[in-house]
């Protein structure tokens, strides 16, 4: 439940002297004015510099000036642009260079440090765990959490040739795609979305699999050759979510992004979270889970883990309460069942 938030976010930390004018007595709203003025502290928002990234920067620069108007004024937000390992090393697969944490830990060291107030992040980057002195109370409304097959040579998985290059940074998607296509290949590719469509319209391989989420917040949806159901692909934990985060005991950002959180995707989040911590995997283990506010008002969960080669997969699902306590819990007994009821090579990558 979102709660409520007063307008002003400005108010002054210290009493600010008035400016006289040649000797006369200013008046008492003019002094307030000042004091506002000589007060007023620019909201920083972090972010990474990826095409994408900076979208949702955007999106939720919008979206605090239309829950503030009084963010709206000029200097009142700014956004800063922090490179991380993941943007800076391109020519590895993430599971090589340490895989968690790489696209936000510069980010949280700069919000720790005061560089920045609030931190946006794509919640599928995201680890479980997060720094000591930060949370991350919002979500923003999660858009639509399939993947996409994208192709210049086939309509579907299903119509590539035997040997065909499938170009994917990742091992859930991998998995997926070898379960059933166990005669494709899929080879290391990373790069924005941006450098990804450019890699494959070069022939660097035959398609690739991309988040609808992020085709949409750039609009480049024209780009798609199928959207593959859930059941074709089950999608990362968090995908389509925008997480935000804060200091924990910077009560003023804290206040805005209440203003700013969708319940109902942070606790589906809150859900998938809980069963990737459950699980315990490496970053070279392959695993999806998806949660979600079904017709009937429960929660519906399904999640997988699987070997790399696709060869082994073991699945879960529930449906139970649509409350935080539930989500939780379920998460938990999912991750739980998997890891205790699974062959241990599934958990040795």
């Amino acid at each position: 439940m979102q709660q409520c938030v007063g307008r002003s976010v400005r108010a002054p930390s210290s009493r600010a002297v008035a400016p006289k004018v040649a000797g006369a007595r200013v008046s008492r709203r003019v002094c307030r004015v000042y004091a506002s003025a000589v007060a007023t502290k620019t909201v920083k928002i972090g972010t990474r510099g990826s095409p994408l990234a900076l979208a949702q920067a955007y999106m939720t620069r919008d979206l605090l000036k239309k829950s503030f108007p009084e963010l709206s004024e000029e200097g009142a937000l700014e956004i800063v642009i922090i490179k991380t390992t993941g943007d800076k090393i391109l020519n590895q697969p993430l599971a090589d260079i340490g895989g968690k944490g790489l696209f936000t830990k510069e980010i949280d060291d700069a919000l720790l440090s005061g560089k920045i107030d609030i931190a946006v992040h794509s919640m599928k980057d995201v680890p479980t765990y997060l720094p000591e002195g930060t949370i991350l109370p919002c979500n923003l409304p999660r858009e639509d959490v399939r993947d996409v097959f994208i192709s210049p040579v086939a309509k579907d998985l299903s119509e590539l040739p035997a040997g065909a290059i499938v170009g994917s940074a990742s091992l859930r998607r991998q998995a997926q795609i070898l379960a059933k296509y166990p005669h494709l290949k899929v080879e290391n590719f990373r790069g924005n979305v941006q450098t990804r469509l450019r890699k494959l319209n070069e022939g660097a391989c035959s398609a690739t699999l991309l988040a609808l989420a992020g085709l949409k917040r750039l609009d480049m949806t024209e780009h798609i050759t199928k959207t593959l159901s859930i059941d074709e692909m089950l999608p990362a934990v968090s995908q389509g979510a925008i997480g935000i985060a804060c200091r924990t005991d910077d009560g003023a950002s804290r206040n805005l992004l209440a203003a700013l959180n969708h319940e109902e995707t942070r606790i589906a989040v809150v859900c998938e979270r809980a069963f990737l911590t459950a699980l315990d995997g490496s970053c070279r283990t392959p695993i999806a889970g998806y949660a979600h506010k079904g017709a009937d008002g429960m929660l519906h969960f399904s999640g997988l883990v699987a070997t790399p080669d696709g060869k082994q997969i073991m699945r879960a699902s529930r449906v139970v309460p649509f409350t935080e306590a539930d989500a939780v819990k379920c998460g938990e007994e999912a991750g739980k069942e998997l890891k205790a009821n699974g062959p241990k090579e599934l958990f040795m990558y």
